[in-house]
């Protein structure tokens, strides 16, 4: 408990306070970095005191995100900070990815409930031989692989992943809700990240919803060169240009997409049902596109 001397010295210092929370650069923040203020502006005070003032104060605001199967964490976020500020607090060299990036990208009026943040993997070998069909088609009859580390928080969930390693390739700053400095995907890489894991977009007709709703603003020079980089084992290409298509893209962008080839039957995700085919495309997916 906060005695009248201790609140009378940290209502005194109550503007050195918040400036030093502030200048951390992050509204939402490790309790090391709460304790690293209190030894900078009131060192004589103990740290159950000063932290007790704050969240009395409404300075601060004590989060918790809770999973049952991995750690959970705690942060305590200044007035103003957003979900996706706390989700990317959670691991450094976090950025925002797939339904999350479509959201701040403008590709979606839906808030997203659920928030993927992704951290990259270290750098592995690349998978060496030859993709063939039999391999393929065998990949893809199975339900694709999703996170299980998934955090309950206060009105919404955080998804860590952990992507391949890309060297946070096109990877850049966007404003968030609150006028916040987010990093997030850039819209050709968000495209193809949503291409490559559907069900972090909210299915297949969101991704395509997204495809039409960035139909003026995409490069799809960019597109391409950076799914040349990304250097996947799978033709996703195919799928690209199948959403492009569909989405009502220009012959021209199409033909493209097309010039890439494709030698594969390919499948729009994993483990689809009531499919149809597409020649140009070479490409299973729902019947419903």
């Amino acid at each position: 408990m906060v005695s009248g001397k201790q609140r009378k010295r940290l209502e005194a210092e109550r503007e050195s306070l918040l400036t030093a929370l502030e200048s951390v650069g992050r509204r939402s923040l490790r309790l090391e970095e709460v304790r690293q203020v209190r030894r900078e502006v009131v060192p004589t005070l103990g740290e159950g005191a000063v932290l007790e003032y704050l969240l009395e104060e409404g300075i601060l605001q004590q989060v918790d995100l809770q999973s049952t199967r991995y750690p959970s964490f705690r942060r305590y976020i200044l007035q103003g900070a957003t979900a996706f500020e706390v989700a990317l607090s959670l691991r450094g060299g976090s950025y925002l990815s797939h339904a999350s990036a479509v959201f701040l990208h403008g590709l979606t009026e839906q808030l997203p409930l659920r928030i993927y943040a992704n951290r990259e993997q270290s750098a592995k070998p690349e998978p060496e031989g030859v993709l063939t069909q039999e391999a393929l088609t065998r990949a893809f009859s199975r339900p694709g692989r999703e996170t299980t580390y998934i955090l309950s928080g206060p009105g919404y969930e955080v998804l860590l992943l952990s992507g391949k390693s890309t060297g946070n390739l096109e990877v850049g700053t966007l404003q968030g809700t609150q006028g916040e400095s987010l990093s997030v995907t850039k819209l050709e890489r968000t495209l193809i990240d949503i291409v490559v894991r559907p069900t972090y977009a909210g299915g297949i007709s969101q991704v395509l919803e997204a495809y039409r709703a960035a139909k003026d603003r995409v490069s799809v020079g960019v597109l391409l060169a950076t799914l040349k980089k990304l250097n996947y084992l799978y033709p996703y290409h195919q799928a690209i240009g199948f959403y492009m298509e569909r989405a009502g893209y220009p012959e021209q962008a199409l033909r493209r997409v097309e010039e890439l080839g494709a030698e594969l039957d390919f499948y729009l995700a994993h483990a689809l049902s009531n499919r149809a085919y597409s020649k140009r495309w070479r490409l299973h997916h729902p019947e419903m596109l």
